[in-house]
């Protein structure tokens, strides 16, 4: 099995996790935040939704510098366009690493803020680096939704509120 091949799977086995945990998000609880520097339930969860992007970005250029390019969130008025947002980002990573050669994950990407660097990654590293971030979000996610009393999915099993623990 091809590296490429690995990632492909890894990607929508957690874009299936992740899609569940998104339609949770109520859009009446967008501004909530659990703490003063916590983001809100709105700007974690469009984090979440454009982490897919990130593949693409892996993919496609050598890094991002936000001192160049100002991160600027995406827009979403409700869970419908914060769903959308998700699958687009997910269909476009998913279909650059579909083109991609297990040789294209090997040259440097490099994220920066002008002259500071943030980090340097292989674009395939880049790739699980997103999948890690998918993973901790999403986990932030299900703690802020478990504090607002709503029933969690499950991510790798069931959850307490789909089964009975043990």
């Amino acid at each position: 099995m091809t590296l490429i091949k690995i990632l492909l799977k890894e990607m929508e086995d957690e874009a299936i996790v992740t899609r569940k945990m998104l339609t949770r998000v109520p859009e009446d609880k967008y501004d909530w935040k659990p703490h003063p520097k916590s983001m809100s339930v709105k700007a974690l969860a469009t984090h979440l939704a454009e982490l897919p992007s990130w593949v693409t970005l892996a993919i496609t250029t050598d890094g991002l510098d936000f001192a160049a390019e100002p991160y600027k969130p995406y827009p979403i008025n409700n869970t419908a366009e914060l769903l959308a947002y998700f699958e687009k980002n997910y269909e476009e990573g998913r279909t650059q690493l579909l083109k991609a050669k297990d040789e294209d994950l090997l040259p440097s990407w490099i994220m920066r803020n002008g002259e500071q660097i943030l980090m340097t990654f292989t674009k395939g590293e880049t790739v699980r680096h997103a999948f890690s971030q998918t993973i901790h979000h999403r986990a932030q996610l299900g703690v802020f939704l478990r504090l607002l009393d709503i029933p969690i999915p499950g991510t790798y099993g069931p959850s307490a509120d789909e089964a009975p623990l043990f």
